[in-house]
C-alpha cells in the first residue's frame, strides 16, 4: 500500500485544461524548463509499508528525497526514472516497448495526463511505462532525448526512440503505442 501526499507550488495548476503543452517562454508565471527553483516546484512524498520497502533504495536528488528500484523493467505501473536509471531500465526491458513521460512538476497539462498515463500502464501489461521529471538534475538526459515541450512522450523499441507524442493527447499516445507494439 502506498500513500502519495502532494504539496502544490505557489503557481497552482494551469488555468485552462485546453492547454496541451507548456512552453516556458510563453508561460512566464512558471519557472524555466529544466531549471527553476526547487522551492517553487511541487513535491511528492510516497509512504510505503514494510513489505513494499524490499529492494527500494533511498536516493538523494538535490534537496528532494525519492526512491528508486534499481534497473528493473516493471510492467503494470509507472516507474519514476532519472538520468542515471533511465538507460539501464530501457536495456533491462529487452524487446518490450517502453513509453517515457517527460514532464515537469509545474506543468498543468502534465498533471492532467499523469492519472491517464497510470491507467494506461495498468491496462498494457506488455509495455514498460516510465516517467522523467525534467528538472535540473535530469537536464542532460532531457537534452539528449531532444525535449522541447512538456509533456512529451517518447516510445522506444529495442532501445531506440521510434515515436514521439507531444502534448496532452491521450488518444494519440494510445494509437502510437499500439502502432509500435504491432510493428
Amino acid at each position: 500500500m502506498a500513500l502519495r501526499l502532494s504539496i502544490s507550488s505557489s503557481h497552482g495548476p494551469a488555468s485552462s485544461p485546453a492547454i496541451s503543452t507548456c512552453r516556458p517562454a510563453a508561460c512566464r508565471r512558471f519557472p524555466p524548463l529544466l531549471g527553476g527553483s526547487a522551492a517553487s516546484q511541487k513535491r511528492s512524498l510516497t509512504v510505503m509499508t514494510g513489505s513494499e520497502m524490499r529492494g527500494v533504495t533511498p536516493v538523494r536528488s538535490s534537496s528532494l528525497e525519492t526512491t528508486s528500484v534499481g534497473a528493473e523493467a516493471i510492467t503494470g505501473q509507472v516507474t519514476e526514472v532519472s538520468k542515471d536509471t533511465f538507460w539501464p531500465i530501457v536495456k533491462a526491458a529487452g524487446d518490450k516497448v517502453v513509453v517515457l513521460d517527460m514532464y515537469t512538476q509545474w506543468c498543468g497539462p502534465c498533471k492532467v495526463m499523469a492519472p491517464k498515463f497510470q491507467e494506461m500502464s495498468e491496462k498494457n501489461l506488455d509495455v514498460v511505462f516510465l516517467k522523467l521529471d525534467c528538472n535540473q538534475d535530469n537536464k542532460p538526459l532531457a537534452k539528449q532525448l531532444g525535449i522541447k515541450v512538456v509533456p512529451t512522450f517518447k516510445i522506444l523499441k529495442d532501445g531506440k526512440v521510434v515515436k514521439e507524442v507531444t502534448g496532452a493527447k491521450i488518444e494519440e499516445l494510445a494509437h502510437a503505442i499500439e502502432t509500435v507494439k504491432s510493428s
